[in-house]
C-alpha cells in the first residue's frame, strides 16, 4: 500500500510540474518621468517585487524613476524602438500618438473616481488600449498620478482672470497648450525633467501637476502659490514594447499583466492617500494655499468649451458617448 501511495505521490507531483509556468531569463528596464517616492514610482516598486518573487527571480525588473533615461517623449521612443522594454507616463500625452486618448485629459470631467476606475478597467480602456500596438505599444493597465493642480510666484489663482498672462509650463500635448491659450495664459511646452529649472530662473512663473508630485520635486521651493484647480485627473498608463512583449512565452505575458493590473489597484490608493498629506505638507513648507471656488469652475469650463469641442469632433463619436455615460455627465 506504501509504495502504491509513493507512485501515486510520484505520479502527482510530476504531472503538477507539468502544468507549472515557464518562465525564461529577462531583465526589464521600466521607466518614468515621476520622481522616486511619488506613487507612480512606488508602483513600479511593487511591480518589480512581484514579478520577481512569482518568476523564482528569473524575471528581473530595474526601475528608472526621475527621468534618469528621459523625458517621456523620449522615453517613449526608446520605448518603441527596443532600448527599453516598459514605462508608466500620463495617459493622455498618447493623443500625440492615438488620438483617441486625448479624451482622458478632458479638464473638469473625471471627478468621481470609482467611476473613472471602473471606466478605465472597462470597456473604454480595453477601446483605448487595442489601438496601441500598430505603435508598436502593449497597454497592460491603467495606474493613476492624481488630480492636477496649478502653482504659481506670481498670484494666488481664485478666479478665472488671474490665469491671465502667467507663464505656465504645459505638458507636450496640442490639447493642453489650447486649453492653457483659451484661458488667457502664455503656455511654454517643456519635458517634466525640466521644469524645477524653468521654475527657479523665471523662465516659466507656474505649472501644474498633482500635490504628491509638487511636494517631491520640491516646486514649493520655487514657486509661493498653490491653487487647488482640480482641473484634470491624470491617468498614468503603463506601457510596454511590442517588440519585447512578441518574445515573451504566454507565462510570462500573462504574470506580467495579471501583475500590473493587480498593482493598479494598491497603486491608486497609494496616491489618493497621498494627495491630501501632500497638500498639507506644501501649506506647511510656506506655500498659500487658495481653492478655487465652484463659480470659478463653472466660468472656466463655459471659456474652454470650444477646445473640447475641437477636440472632441476628432475623437471617435463612440468611444465619446461611452465615456460620458461611463461618468454620468452630460454630454456637451
Amino acid at each position: 500500500m506504501k509504495m502504491k501511495l509513493t507512485a501515486l505521490a510520484a505520479l502527482l507531483l510530476a504531472s503538477s510540474l507539468s502544468f507549472a509556468a515557464e518562465y525564461n531569463s529577462h531583465t526589464i528596464k521600466f521607466a518614468a518621468t515621476s520622481p522616486k517616492g511619488t506613487p507612480p514610482a512606488i508602483g513600479m516598486e511593487l511591480f518589480a517585487k512581484k514579478v520577481s518573487e512569482r518568476s523564482g527571480g528569473k524575471i528581473k525588473v530595474r526601475t528608472f524613476p526621475n527621468g534618469v533615461l528621459g523625458g517621456d517623449v523620449q522615453v517613449l521612443s526608446s520605448l518603441q524602438g527596443g532600448v527599453i522594454e516598459m514605462m508608466t507616463w500620463n495617459a493622455g500625452l498618447m493623443l500625440n500618438h492615438v488620438t483617441d486618448f486625448g479624451i482622458l485629459d478632458f479638464p473638469f470631467l473625471y471627478t468621481d473616481t470609482a467611476k473613472v476606475d471602473a471606466m478605465l478597467d472597462g470597456e473604454v480602456g480595453k477601446m483605448l488600449t487595442d489601438q496601441l500596438p500598430e505603435q508598436n505599444l502593449v497597454g497592460l493597465a491603467f495606474w493613476e498620478l492624481g488630480v492636477r493642480n496649478l502653482t504659481n510666484n506670481k498670484r494666488p489663482v481664485a478666479k478665472l482672470e488671474d490665469i491671465a498672462g502667467l507663464k505656465i509650463r504645459a505638458q507636450q500635448s496640442p490639447l493642453f497648450l489650447d486649453v492653457w491659450s483659451a484661458l488667457g495664459a502664455n503656455p511654454t511646452p517643456l519635458p517634466f525633467t525640466e521644469v524645477h529649472t524653468a521654475l527657479e530662473t523665471g523662465t516659466v512663473d507656474g505649472q501644474e501637476n498633482p500635490a504628491a508630485l509638487i511636494l517631491a520635486s520640491k516646486f514649493n521651493e520655487v514657486q509661493k502659490y498653490l491653487s487647488l484647480t482640480h482641473h484634470n485627473y491624470n491617468p498614468q498608463i503603463v506601457l510596454i514594447g511590442k517588440g519585447f512583449w512578441d518574445t515573451l512565452n504566454d507565462d510570462e505575458k500573462k504574470l506580467i499583466s495579471e501583475v500590473a493590473m493587480e498593482v493598479r489597484l494598491e497603486q491608486r490608493q497609494i496616491s489618493r492617500e497621498a494627495d491630501s498629506k501632500a497638500i498639507a505638507e506644501l501649506e506647511a513648507s510656506g506655500m498659500q494655499v487658495n481653492e478655487l471656488p465652484d463659480e470659478e469652475v463653472a466660468r472656466i469650463q463655459e471659456k474652454i468649451r470650444p477646445v473640447i469641442d475641437k477636440y472632441a469632433a476628432k475623437i471617435d463619436p463612440q468611444l465619446v458617448k461611452k465615456v460620458y455615460e461611463a461618468m454620468d455627465v452630460t454630454q456637451p
